[in-house]
């Protein structure tokens, strides 16, 4: 396909090439996977918010599995690479607003518009299986599956306390809370907290697996594992209870039940039932009550409390001890009741500080424990940590955990699980989202909508505040499924990360029109093989995507695939030159659009990927792209200058198999390096490669089979990163079909390669230091001279041997080399470790093949030498991996 050779002469031009490649591509078909291919490698990156412009954060993501995904398809994987648009949402409503139109025109406007920008990228999908969130075909599905949950008893409609965006105007989840100052994840406005009835998923079902199969995921970085175990927040522990004459029995959760002797005071969270009761009788109660449903968080502290003027019986001691109701005990956390330990928990010691409670304690340091009992001073800071047991009557003695499982019999006790992770409010009172296919009737009560009339499509946008589809009289009004009376549609919409829990499934078979995905495909395509995407999204999608798998796979969707996502990827940030994060407000951001039209798609590509490794940050760099450029038109240029035959051929064989066996060993270094995701490494071995084959032709004619192999090897290696150059370069040689779908290289590297590479490295150095120390300004010859035979078999047993010495001089063929055996031996000893090293002739052989380079770094005649063939006062000083080297000027 490519342009004539004659309209290369001074470089490739990107505004040709990559339109022209990418039409090619399209033509040849390469990136549809048929539906009937067995369990493909299935690479993807989080689906994108269609906010109708990519940023370098998405360019970096989208080029990692585009590389990804051509690599396996180079090394004979068919490969799922599918792209869709997460395309729901309050930013798009947002938008419509402030352009007088409607989220749906918008929203497609958008896919539009990032659709050609990824295009112009060389993004290799399959854009037969495209999907948008906001398209009825798709949310139809969600709308079924929400009733399919609600058959299975995982559907609950309840009020409670929730998160309430004043400037978005609807409930966010637990999770789309951020920071210590409890800000909206969108807008970044302080939340609020509003009493409502809502939708739930009831997420806390399978919070033990999602727990606990975190242990599986080898695959996801630990850190992003970690988040998860702290945001369900397993808590093992037990559940007592202490009575409160007047209010019967209250139950509470520890996982400190060896320090319930050491309850001085009893504490009920606002909202805790027998507090509400405590405060219609107690008017100081109820003051406090009311302040604190009120009062933003940041207005308490862990001191703000009441006394009840009731008291509860410690059933350890059978003493009263104050009832107080504090803000730091929360309603959702355990049982919204503790019974408190200053002596022993830091926030307890604070209260108990500031309102003059008793402190006793009842653990203290074993005596192998870090901490001197003696030093342990409860009255001025808790003591937190396990023990034994003291002030605990007949217990006294027992260690923490001893007491732990005594306890639960002794008082009654049950063994308890505690998890942080609350049910999933998927309740939204904003339009642009689906809509939650549920009727209200004053008879039924609540009604799913008939699978028959799905989807409950949207209405048409009109502009409102408040709840847009409360507002849409016509289509709220309809008739009950069940009775047939009057009832009213429910106006709320799913939470948009609903579409994002199962969509990866729906790639497998995106048209099909009576399921939301193929099952039988589905299993057989999952889990996904690598999926790429950002941290922040650790404890939502990721924790909401891993809930729904599994559940689909209990009710018989999926067969077996219990996790979604094999093996995960965070890419870092791309920062601004001025190392911040790029943003508008600090006018540091780089737009892609400008560098594509200025050094194209490649250029774009290969500086991101050289960068850094995906998980880490990097700063953009003007120098780096143009790097990057300037490398990609260097190797053009080198590979049409071969074309042309304008490089001379010939050579010596000896470098020729040099440069061979550098080949090899870079196909091999750079796979390995592709496998493991470390895409900088392998493109450093690329540029190795390039600049060897660059001073091979400087050097000597060149092999014509080894210089074209090389080039063809490089560009192979190249072309996940820059597809487009690739092809040209491919083509250029007279590669056969497409680039994309030729076989990678052979990925096997030469046998001992890492301890000839190390011999040739460790003899250059050497050479250098001489020259430097000894001043030598121009050298005329250097002579390497290699260790006896007899010194490669003293270092052979040494390497073997527990007493060196006595094992080599044991050795009847190395006896005869007396002292000078038995001292290089007692040298090998003191270094305690023998290295591998090369067999002399193999050696030698090494060395030969990289003369060259010495004498091109140092512009003198080299000559390598066997021990035999050099002078005796020279091979006297070689040692196996270490050459002898004379210098003459």
């Amino acid at each position: 396909m490519a342009t004539e050779h004659d309209q290369r002469d001074h470089g490739f031009d990107h505004t040709e090439i990559e339109p022209a490649w990418q039409d090619e591509w399209a033509e040849a078909d390469i990136f549809r996977i048929p539906d009937d291919a067995e369990d493909p490698a299935y690479v993807l990156a989080m689906f994108p918010y269609t906010s109708g412009n990519l940023h370098m954060g998405h360019v970096r993501v989208y080029t990692i599995t585009d590389a990804f995904a051509r690599f396996e398809r180079m090394r004979g994987e068919e490969v799922l690479h599918p792209m869709g648009w997460d395309s729901f949402g309050l930013p798009a409503e947002n938008a419509a607003e402030e352009r007088d139109t409607n989220p749906r025109d918008w929203t497609l406007s958008c896919i539009d518009s990032m659709r050609e920008q990824l295009s112009r990228m060389g993004f290799g999908y399959d854009w037969e299986r495209e999907l948008a969130t906001c398209d009825p075909d798709y949310y139809r599905w969600n709308q079924w599956l929400f009733e399919r949950f609600h058959e299975e008893g995982l559907v609950e409609r309840q009020g409670s306390e929730l998160n309430w965006c004043p400037s978005c105007e609807t409930v966010l989840a637990d999770e789309q809370v951020e920071g210590e100052d409890e800000v909206c994840w969108r807008c970044e406005t302080p939340i609020e907290t509003r009493e409502m009835d809502q939708w739930f998923l009831s997420i806390t079902d399978y919070a033990e697996e999602l727990y606990e199969s975190l242990d599986d995921l080898d695959g996801w970085p630990s850190n992003v594992r970690e988040m998860q175990r702290n945001w369900i927040g397993k808590q093992e522990g037990a559940s007592v209870a202490f009575e409160i004459p007047g209010y019967g029995e209250v139950d509470i959760f520890t996982t400190r039940l060896d320090t319930i002797y050491g309850a001085t005071y009893f504490s009920l969270a606002p909202g805790h039932p027998v507090a509400q009761e405590i405060a219609d009788d107690n008017d100081e109660v109820a003051e406090y009550v009311e302040m604190a449903e009120e009062a933003d968080e940041d207005d308490l502290d862990v001191t703000s409390g009441v006394f009840t003027g009731e008291y509860a019986i410690n059933p350890a001691t059978g003493e009263e001890i104050p009832v107080y109701v504090a803000d730091y005990v929360l309603t959702d956390i355990g049982t919204g009741a503790l019974y408190a330990v200053p002596a022993h928990d830091d926030r307890d010691h604070e209260f108990a500080q500031a309102h003059d409670i008793e402190i006793q304690q009842v653990v203290e340091p074993t005596a192998d424990a870090e901490v001197d009992p003696a030093d342990v001073d409860v009255q001025e800071a808790a003591y937190t940590e396990d023990g034994h047991l003291v002030n605990s009557g007949e217990f006294d003695g027992l260690t923490s955990a001893e007491a732990r499982d005594r306890f639960v019999e002794v008082f009654d006790g049950e063994h308890h699980t505690e998890y942080n992770l609350r049910d999933w409010g998927i309740s939204r009172q904003r339009y642009w989202g689906t809509p939650i296919p549920m009727v209200w009737c004053d008879d039924c009560g609540a009604v799913p909508v008939p699978e028959e009339d799905l989807p409950v499509e949207l209405p048409e946008f009109v502009h409102t505040t408040g709840n847009p589809l409360d507002a849409a009289e016509e289509w709220k009004h309809v008739e009950c499924p069940e009775c047939g009376g009057d009832a009213v549609r429910e106006t709320d919409t799913m939470d948009t990360f609903i579409g994002s829990s199962w969509y990866f499934l729906r790639y497998a078979s995106p048209d099909l029109e009576d399921a939301p995905f193929d099952s039988e495909r589905a299993s057989d395509w999952l889990p996904v093989d690598q999926y790429v995407g950002g941290i922040e999204h650790a404890t939502m999608h990721l924790i909401y995507a891993r809930f729904f798998t599994k559940v689909l796979d209990d009710v018989d969707l999926l067969d077996g695939v219990r996790e979604p996502f094999e093996n995960l990827t965070n890419q870092g940030m791309v920062l601004g030159e001025d190392g911040n994060k790029m943003s508008k407000s600090r006018d540091n951001g780089v737009s892609p659009t400008r560098i594509i039209e200025e050094y194209g798609a490649d250029t774009a590509r290969l500086f991101i990927m050289e960068a850094a490794q995906p998980e880490k940050e990097f700063a953009w760099s003007a120098e780096g792209v143009r790097s990057a450029h300037d490398f990609l038109q260097s190797l053009y240029t080198l590979a049409l200058e071969y074309a042309r035959g304008d490089v001379a051929t010939g050579g010596d064989t000896t470098i020729a198999e040099y440069v061979d066996r550098e080949i090899a060993a870079t196909a091999a270094r750079a796979t390995t390096e592709y496998e493991d995701f470390r895409f900088n490494h392998a493109l450093q071995a690329v540029r190795e490669l390039v600049s060897l084959l660059r001073r091979y032709r400087e050097v000597t004619a060149v092999d014509p089979a080894t210089f074209e192999d090389g080039l063809l090897a490089a560009t192979k290696l190249l072309a996940p990163v820059a597809p487009h150059v690739g092809e040209e370069i491919w083509d250029a040689l007279g590669g056969e079909g497409l680039l994309a779908e030729a076989a990678w290289p052979d990925s096997e590297a030469p046998a001992d390669y890492a301890l000839e590479r190390r011999l040739i490295e460790d003899t250059r150095e050497d050479v250098r230091d001489i020259v430097e120390t000894v001043g030598i300004a121009d050298p005329e010859t250097i002579t390497l001279a290699l260790a006896p035979a007899w010194m490669h078999e003293v270092a052979d047993v040494a390497r073997d041997a527990d007493n060196v010495v006595p094992a080599v001089m044991q050795n009847e063929d190395l006896q005869q080399h007396g002292e000078d055996a038995a001292d290089y031996a007692k040298d090998l000893a003191g270094r305690g470790h023998v290295e591998a090293f090369l067999a002399p002739e193999r050696e030698l052989a090494a060395l030969e093949r990289a003369a060259w380079l010495i004498e091109r770094e140092f512009d003198a005649d080299v000559t390598v030498l066997a021990a035999e063939d050099a002078p005796d006062d020279l091979a006297g000083k070689a040692e196996p991996g270490r050459p002898a080297i004379d210098i003459a000027e």
